[in-house]
């Protein structure tokens, strides 16, 4: 999956591991705990990435940091509702499994 496809997983879930030249897709279900630690990958990388970003001088070659934030962030807001999904699934006594990321564009900035 390339960046900015506007989903984190596809249907049926899918984990996604960075590479060295983008992301690779690797079948299987992700639990909680999975979604959990792909929520601190990303927290750590946000924050690198933010560090560099301050002490960096502004610019154009600067850009690709800047749209990798973006991208983090779209990532991160998909994760939390997803794991909001499947807690809620599983407090009503439904199967978690059956949660599905949602859009970007419709969990963007989502807080409650």
């Amino acid at each position: 999956m390339a960046l900015g496809k506007g989903r984190l997983w596809p249907r049926p879930v899918h984990v996604i591991t960075l590479t060295g030249n983008g992301y690779v897709r690797k079948r299987g279900t992700m639990d909680e705990q999975g979604i959990l630690h792909r929520i601190q990958s990303l927290v750590e990388e946000e924050r690198e990435l933010r560090e560099e970003a301050e002490a960096a001088p502004s610019g154009p070659a600067h850009a690709p940091d800047r749209a990798r934030l973006e991208r983090i962030e779209q990532d991160l807001d998909q994760c939390w509702d997803l794991l909001r999904q499947r807690r809620a699934k599983r407090q009503y006594g439904e199967n978690p499994n059956e949660a599905k990321p949602r859009p970007p564009k419709q969990v963007e900035g989502y807080t409650g």
